[in-house]
C-alpha cells in the first residue's frame, strides 16, 4: 500500500474519516468512519473538584507545539495498560508533516524536564481532531485535555472530534452521536473549507480556528512566579467554568 501523504489524510477528516493500523509494526493503514462518533462538546467539559485543584496548583508544566514528535512517540509507545497502539511508522511520519504544515498539534504535560502525559490532533477548520492521549502520571491526559478545551474555547473552535467513546472521555463530559450528526457538525465547523489540496485547506478559512488564541487572550504571568507554562492553571480553569 501507498504511504500516506497529508492531502489525502486532510481530505479524509474533511468527511468524517480517518486513518488507524492494527498494530505499532503494521505495514499498513486501513480507513474508519465509526457509525457513532465521540465528541466533547466545547462549553461540556466536565471539571470535577480534584481535576481542578491539579489545574489550579500547576502541578505540571504544560505547553503546545513544544514536543510533537515525542508527544506522537510517547502515544505510540506500548504500556501496562495498553500493551500495543494503533499508531505505525506510516501514520507517525504522515503526523509529524501535518505539524511541520500547520494542522497537527499537541498538548504536553512535564514534570521537570520529563515528559510525562499530552495529547496530539488535527486542527481543521474549527474543527479539532483528538488522536491519541497518554499518561505517565496520574491524571496527566485529563489536564492535557482540559488544557485542550480551554485552548480551543478560546480559538473560537466549534467540534472537538474524540472519536471513540471510552469510561474515561465521558468522565470527563464525552457523548456519542450518530454519523449523521457528526457529519452536520463537521460540515459547520469546516464551513466549505474541504478543498482539494492541502494549500486550499490551509487557505479555505478566513473564519478557521485559532490555535494559538490563548496566549493572546490571557496575559503572560511574571517570569517569576511558578506556572504550568505561558498560561497560568488558574486561567484555563476559569476559561473552563466560563460559558459561550
Amino acid at each position: 500500500m501507498a504511504m500516506l501523504d497529508p492531502q489525502l489524510v486532510l481530505g479524509a477528516y474533511a468527511v468524517g474519516v480517518f486513518p488507524m493500523a492494527d498494530h505499532r509494526d503494521a505495514g499498513s493503514v486501513y480507513w474508519v468512519e465509526p457509525r457513532t462518533r465521540a465528541i466533547l462538546p466545547i462549553d461540556g467539559f466536565r471539571l470535577s473538584k480534584s481535576l481542578r485543584k491539579t489545574i489550579t496548583r500547576d502541578r505540571f508544566r504544560v505547553t503546545a507545539d513544544t514536543a510533537f514528535e515525542r508527544m506522537i512517540q510517547l502515544c505510540a509507545e506500548s504500556a501496562e495498560d495498553r500493551p500495543e497502539t494503533w499508531i505505525n511508522s506510516d501514520i507517525e511520519r504522515v503526523f509529524t508533516t501535518l505539524h511541520r504544515l500547520g494542522f497537527a498539534h499537541s498538548i504536553e504535560c512535564w514534570e521537570g524536564e520529563e515528559l510525562v502525559g499530552g495529547l496530539y490532533g488535527l486542527a481543521l477548520g474549527r474543527a479539532f481532531f483528538g488522536e491519541s492521549m497518554v499518561s505517565r502520571r496520574t491524571d496527566a491526559s485529563k489536564v492535557a485535555l482540559a488544557w485542550l478545551v480551554a485552548r480551543l474555547k478560546a480559538g473560537g473552535f466549534e467540534l472537538l472530534d474524540c472519536q471513540f467513546q471510552t469510561p474515561h472521555l465521558a468522565s470527563l463530559g464525552a457523548v456519542e452521536i450518530d454519523r449523521a450528526d457528526y457529519c452536520a457538525l463537521l460540515a459547520g465547523a469546516l464551513d466549505g473549507g474541504t478543498g482539494s489540496s492541502v494549500s486550499s485547506l490551509a487557505a479555505s478559512s478566513t473564519a478557521a480556528g485559532d490555535f494559538f488564541a490563548l496566549e493572546r487572550l490571557v496575559p503572560s504571568p511574571p517570569p517569576s512566579e511558578v506556572v504550568s507554562g505561558p498560561v497560568a492553571g488558574q486561567d484555563i480553569v476559569q476559561l473552563l467554568v466560563q460559558t459561550s
